[in-house]
C-alpha cells in the first residue's frame, strides 16, 4: 500500500481487525520512511455493478461516493461514523446480493433515503431536497409524503 503522504510504497500494517459488521478488514498502518499513519479498509466486492443513470449514461459503481453522500448529509449532525459505515455496507451488501448488474441510481437515492431516516431526520431532509431537486418550501412537505408512502412500500422497487 502506498503511503498517502510521501508516496513510498513500503508501508507497514501495525494492527488488523475486523470492522462494519464483520464485513472488512481495518488496518492501522504506518510509513517507515515519514512516519506517517493511515487506515486501510478490505472488503469482498462480490460483482462489478453499474449504475444507470437519469441520462441513461452508465458508470461504475463507487461505494466511496455513497459514502461521501452519506457525510453530506450528515455534516454536523450527532451520527458516529461507525454507524455511516453500517448503513453504507448495508447498501452495498443489498445491492450486490439483488442479482442484479446495473441498478438504476433512483434505487439507490431510495435506500440512501431509507438509510438516512432511521439514522438522522434532517440528514434525510437534506439528501431529499437535493434528491428531488426541490425549489420551493412545498416541496420538502410533498416530496418527503411520497418518498415515505414509497419507502414503506418496497425500498429495491423505484
Amino acid at each position: 500500500m502506498r503511503c498517502p503522504y510521501c508516496g513510498s510504497e513500503d508501508t507497514q500494517v501495525k494492527d488488523s481487525r475486523p470492522a462494519e459488521d464483520n464485513t472488512s478488514i481495518r488496518r492501522r498502518r504506518i510509513c517507515p520512511d515519514c512516519g506517517g499513519r493511515f487506515t486501510t479498509f478490505e472488503r469482498v466486492q462480490l460483482r462489478e455493478l453499474m449504475v444507470i443513470k437519469k441520462t441513461g449514461r452508465k458508470v461504475l459503481f463507487d461505494r466511496d461516493k455513497l459514502v461521501r453522500s452519506f457525510e453530506i448529509a450528515l455534516r454536523k449532525r450527532p451520527v458516529d461514523r461507525d454507524r455511516i459505515e453500517r448503513a453504507v455496507s448495508g447498501i452495498v451488501r443489498r445491492l450486490e446480493s439483488s442479482g442484479e448488474t446495473e441498478i438504476s441510481s433512483e434505487q439507490i437515492g431510495l435506500q440512501v433515503l431509507e438509510a438516512l431516516k432511521s439514522l438522522d431526520d434532517v440528514a434525510f431532509v437534506r439528501y431529499a431536497s437535493v434528491y428531488r431537486d426541490f425549489s420551493h418550501a412545498e416541496d420538502f412537505e410533498h416530496v418527503i409524503e411520497e418518498i415515505n408512502a414509497k419507502i414503506a412500500r418496497d425500498p429495491l422497487d423505484p
